[in-house]
């Protein structure tokens, strides 16, 4: 039976533990959106919640403390995925306390697309009946839809960073129905993302990161938004300067 998303969330709201120890001089706790969940916590809404922002705005390094306060691998994967290549992350993770919806069993997954090639390896190397062998002999964006409709189901939180870098715009169509479903089925996803395709999702929540911190807005406010119609109704005014 399909739950409309609203009646329960398997993550309510992460915040600092009381008991961690967090150097505010790090270049990671200056960044005022990671400021501002160190001072306020995070609700984190029902249904599909996108994280949007320019570079350096923390996207990522929320979306990374996220999953690995939820005890899933920083470079994708679950919670028993043991890869790992050069730790680039921040600590945030590791201060975060996650305060839970009890009941349900909550699956959990985190797709990045920047570290799919590791993932790919880590989930090949499997012994056994591996239903994941094959994932390099397909190309980065439908070895990620793959794994998307295999790693994403059922009642869960998910998160993703960036996940139309690999995918073609049919493709991020594709996408936003995933979503769409995982949404009917009560679950939870967090997506970090630089998409007005994505953002576009009816009903979702979208979460702006800047100097400002992080705040709530509408899909017609925001920047890539304005800035990605403006090119296309003109991309001369933005091109011309290629040729000065």
């Amino acid at each position: 039976m399909r739950s409309s998303g609203l009646e329960s969330r398997p993550i309510r709201r992460v915040e600092l533990d009381a008991a961690a120890e967090v150097d505010r001089a790090a270049w990671w706790a200056k960044i005022p959106a990671v400021r501002a969940l160190l001072e306020h916590g995070l609700n984190i809404p029902a249904g599909v919640t996108f994280l949007v922002g320019e570079n350096g705005s923390g996207k990522s390094t929320l979306v990374e403390a996220l999953a690995a306060a939820h005890g899933l691998n920083p470079e994708g994967g679950s919670r028993g995925a043991m890869h790992s290549t050069r730790v680039t992350e921040s600590p945030l993770g590791s201060a975060l306390r996650v305060i839970r919806t009890p009941g349900r069993r909550v699956n959990a997954y985190f797709l990045r697309a920047e570290t799919t090639h590791g993932l790919y390896t880590y989930l090949e190397s499997l012994p056994g009946d591996n239903p994941d062998h094959g994932l390099h002999e397909q190309s980065h964006g439908e070895g990620f839809l793959e794994l998307l409709e295999r790693k994403f189901r059922g009642y869960g939180f998910y998160l993703m960073d960036e996940p139309e870098a690999p995918l073609s715009f049919t493709s991020t169509l594709g996408l936003l129905s995933r979503l769409e479903d995982l949404r009917a089925d009560g679950s939870q996803v967090v997506v970090a993302t630089h998409s007005p395709l994505l953002t576009a999702l009816p009903g979702a929540t979208i979460l702006e990161l800047g100097a400002h911190g992080i705040r709530r807005t509408a899909w017609a406010d925001l920047d890539i938004v304005a800035n990605w119609r403006g090119f296309l109704d003109a991309p001369e005014a933005y091109l011309r300067h290629l040729r000065a």
